[in-house]
């Protein structure tokens, strides 16, 4: 049995964008779509009860919303094999859970304030850091109406370690399956200890760091599918400044994230962190293990 997509869903605008997002990426891996909406409805309800179902009232509307959404799901892919679940509990912890059994996890922003589409909502970066599958974070000033099967290429982060890097391989199969090129980005940065005044000698602290990145990058490629176009890019400033620049007309952008076993805080790391609230595409986070 395929593995579904799974996405979190709230009724609000940003979670119905990332039920299309979900729809399209369901076909494209010929996968069911899961549709999941979790609240602890009881803790702020108690046994109020909707007028004639007796029901909560939360439940009420948590049923609406799965309903609602996948009845867009459907419209945009007919064919799709859709099912929903309400959960009474802690958003963090069913989706966490729901990742064990997902091929895809998806979530949309979901900011508090007026900077809802600028920063990323409190349950999204807390599964980001726990999911155990790779998650995808819709973002950005995408509006997911285009056609379906239109796609931008996609982007990867190539970490310290690209030889099996779980991020890459993920990137190299999403671009196999979009059809679309891949971008291998490496960033590198000049220590500021590692200066010198010899002008015999100014230059090659920097000639090195960027051979090392090169490297890496070569590494991370050399096992790139022949169907896929893959290019490499070396480029000199902050990982997450420089992965956040590349996001601006990419269709994906791919991030590694640490997990350690028995490690219980949150485990994504600083690059990951600040391309989940700046990119302006979607960002799949995948699991690297370590």
């Amino acid at each position: 049995m395929d593995l579904p997509v799974v996405v979190g869903v709230d009724g609000s605008e940003p979670s119905l964008r990332a039920v299309d997002w979900a729809a399209d990426e369901a076909v494209l891996r010929g996968a069911p779509l899961r549709l999941v909406y979790a609240s602890l409805w009881e803790r702020y309800e108690g046994t109020s009860l909707a007028e004639n179902l007796a029901k909560p009232d939360e439940q009420v509307r948590a049923e609406d919303v799965v309903d609602n959404a996948a009845r867009r799901a459907r419209r945009r892919q007919p064919e799709l094999d859709v099912s929903v679940e309400v959960l009474a509990e802690e958003p963090e912890y069913a989706l966490v859970r729901e990742s064990r059994t997902a091929s895809l996890l998806v979530t949309g922003t979901r900011g508090r304030s007026g900077l809802a589409e600028v920063l990323l909502g409190s349950v999204s970066l807390i599964v980001a850091g726990h999911a155990q599958c790779p998650m995808v974070v819709v973002r950005g000033n995408h509006d997911n109406q285009a056609p379906a099967g239109t796609h931008g290429r996609v982007v990867v982060g190539v970490g310290e370690k690209p030889a099996g890097s779980a991020a890459v391989r993920f990137a190299f199969e999403e671009a196999q399956r979009r059809g679309v090129p891949l971008e291998a980005v490496r960033a590198w940065r000049w220590p500021a200890h590692e200066s010198t005044d010899h002008p015999l000698m100014a230059g090659e602290p920097a000639r090195l760091h960027e051979q090392r990145a090169a490297v890496a990058l070569a590494a991370a490629l050399q096992d790139a599918p022949a169907t896929v176009e893959s290019h490499g890019r070396t480029t000199e400033g902050h990982t997450r400044t420089v992965l956040v620049d590349a996001s601006r007309d990419a269709g994906l952008l791919v991030v590694g994230a640490k997990r350690r076993p028995g490690h219980y805080g949150l485990q994504l790391g600083r690059v990951a962190h600040g391309v989940l609230h700046h990119s302006t595409c979607p960002v799949v986070i995948v699991p690297e293990r370590t």
